[in-house]
């Protein structure tokens, strides 16, 4: 398998990485054929997961806004993948000039192509870590130069929690991450679940095996089970619904039944 040149030394190109088969989904171009070839067979199962992707990102965009709106201008984005068109500190900057974001992801070929696309950004940066490791994300140089931790941020958790085991602890992961910013900060949150899929649940469940088979296992929590995830915030009108049902911009009968797969939601601390 010919290696691309964008590809960073030391990447294994021949296991599927959830980023990447996300990226090729949005249409993206930083996959290999093994990620292509696992997002297929995910897609035999559930044929939405593309329009299930844009909605999620397109989700992203309006909570930014969002954010923006209510006076926050620091973005710590956990599991951010591949930059695409689109994302967290474009959508920011063009409604503040103000706007800081720190990308965090655990995948190299996100890291190293994020690092790539914002060089020479001293407004944005990418730190190498774990959701599961808060302290280490909480107290990398990165986020101590560019994230006030003492004025209100907004935490993105954007389709990456569903890829935490509830043996990971979770909950005690934003519980933490929580905990360390200040009254005013918003949790932003989508998750997969089974609720909303146009599909019975044993054809939905297909998909769960694909990523289970390559050992990036899909956790499809009920509604109250991802609820759970913003205790410690007052959720923000329409709370958490599935993903075009929040604040939309378009009517809702415009939108593919896949779209309203899953939830998002976003909470603020008191």
């Amino acid at each position: 398998m010919e290696r691309p040149a964008w590809a960073p030394p030391g990447i294994d190109i021949s296991v599927p990485s959830v980023s990447r088969m996300y990226d090729f989904y949005l249409g993206g171009s930083h996959n290999f054929e093994v990620d292509r070839e696992a997002a297929r067979k995910a897609m035999d199962f559930i044929p939405g997961l593309p329009k299930i992707m844009q909605a999620n990102r397109a989700f992203m965009r309006r909570a930014v806004r969002h954010a923006v709106s209510d006076g926050i201008t620091q973005f710590l984005d956990i599991g951010s993948g591949i930059p695409t068109f689109g994302n967290v500190h474009e959508v920011a900057r063009a409604a503040s000039d103000e706007a800081r974001v720190v990308y965090v992801d655990h995948d190299p070929v996100a890291v190293a192509h994020s690092r790539a696309v914002l060089a020479g950004d001293d407004r944005s940066a990418v730190v190498a870590a774990d959701l599961r490791k808060p302290r280490e994300i909480l107290h990398s140089p990165e986020v101590g130069e560019l994230i006030d931790l003492d004025r209100p941020v907004a935490l993105l958790l954007v389709a990456v929690l569903h890829f935490l085991e509830d043996q990971d602890e979770p909950r005690a992961a934003v519980a933490e991450l929580l905990d360390a910013l200040a009254p005013g900060s918003l949790l932003v949150v989508t998750h997969a679940s089974y609720e909303g899929v146009p599909l019975p649940q044993e054809q939905a469940g297909g998909t769960v095996g694909v990523y289970r088979d390559i050992r990036n296992p899909l956790v499809m929590r009920s509604h109250d089970e991802i609820t759970r995830f913003f205790d410690g915030t007052e959720l923000v009108e329409p709370g958490l619904v599935p993903m075009p049902r929040w604040r939309p911009d378009a009517p809702e009968e415009e939108e593919d039944p896949y779209a309203f797969s899953g939830f998002a939601g976003v909470g603020r601390k008191a």
